[in-house]
């Protein structure tokens, strides 16, 4: 899938995917975008409903390399509800309602107690996999909040985590590619700072450029084919939600994302050949600083 390159290029891409473990189309879409694509990277939703397959599945792709997708809202915790019932919502789940959740996580102590036993949890269970961790994130980035990136980080350097991704997607690459940068988008990008900061003090390797927020679940192979020749210098991750088909969750947490759509972009043939006549060089968070270009 690649060959090798002399020396490092200037510009290279992380391709990566996030959800493993939710459901079996999505394990199946980032089995088949790795077997047939790009993607080279995976992040684990060590209490998702398909967690356990999507450990089975990556098992059998030793080349696959798999870090945490840390569940702070929205999702599925691994304690049992009776330890953390301050920290979920009604149907035992973390809840969804991100400002909520902010300012618990900053204000309330025994919910911050919680989530630092869920997070610890999170990378436990990762490390009973046998899996190596290879990185870690945040589902809907949420290790932006400072309680949550500090103890993410802190729990992580338990189990050996040495990269982790920075959600932040360059304001003038995407305005140049006709998405409008508001006060939000700037607002964001500037906060991803303290994080940059945070992962620096714990010697992480981190991205310097990330790609998949403004157009999250819409990576298709158009918009790829567009932005890969923009990739600004550096390291990029370049992230996605690929899925073999729809199901009852993606219906329920994601019915706008285009899961396939991304599926087939990782695995087209004319996004291999872009990256290559652009000089991007593919890599993975534990070789960051080498790439290979695709053929």
């Amino acid at each position: 899938m690649t060959g090798n390159t002399r020396r490092a290029p200037e510009r290279r891409a992380i391709i990566s995917a996030d959800d493993f473990g939710l459901s079996i189309a999505v394990n199946e879409g980032i089995e088949r975008a790795h077997r047939d694509g790009l993607l080279s990277t995976a992040s684990l939703m060590v209490a998702g409903d398909a967690a356990a397959d999507a450990v089975r599945r990556a098992r059998s792709m030793p080349n696959l390399k798999v870090g945490l997708h840390l569940v702070a809202i929205e999702g599925p915790a691994v304690l049992p509800p009776a330890e953390i019932a301050e920290l979920l919502d009604g149907e035992g789940r973390i809840p969804s309602d991100q400002l909520g959740l902010g300012l618990r996580y900053a204000f309330h102590p025994r919910v911050k107690a919680q989530l630092s036993r869920e997070i610890a949890a999170q990378f436990r269970t990762f490390s009973a996999t046998g899996l190596t961790l290879d990185h870690a994130n945040a589902h809907k980035h949420m290790h932006l909040h400072p309680v949550v990136g500090r103890m993410m980080i802190a729990a992580g350097q338990q189990y050996g985590l040495r990269a982790m991704r920075i959600p932040a997607e360059p304001a003038g690459v995407m305005a140049g590619l006709g998405i409008p940068q508001g006060i939000g988008a700037r607002a964001l990008l500037a906060w991803t700072q303290l994080l940059r900061a945070q992962a620096r003090r714990a010697r992480l390797a981190v991205n310097d450029h990330a790609f998949g927020i403004a157009w999250s679940g819409h990576m298709t192979e158009h918009r790829l084919l567009t932005l890969a020749p923009c990739l600004p210098p550096g390291l990029s991750e370049i992230y996605f939600h690929p899925a073999a088909g729809r199901d009852a969750v993606l219906d329920r947490f994601m019915p706008d994302y285009e899961h396939e759509a991304e599926l087939a972009a990782l695995t087209s043939p004319r996004l291999a050949t872009t990256f290559t006549t652009a000089g991007i060089g593919l890599t993975t968070w534990s070789n960051p600083h080498e790439g290979t270009l695709p053929r």
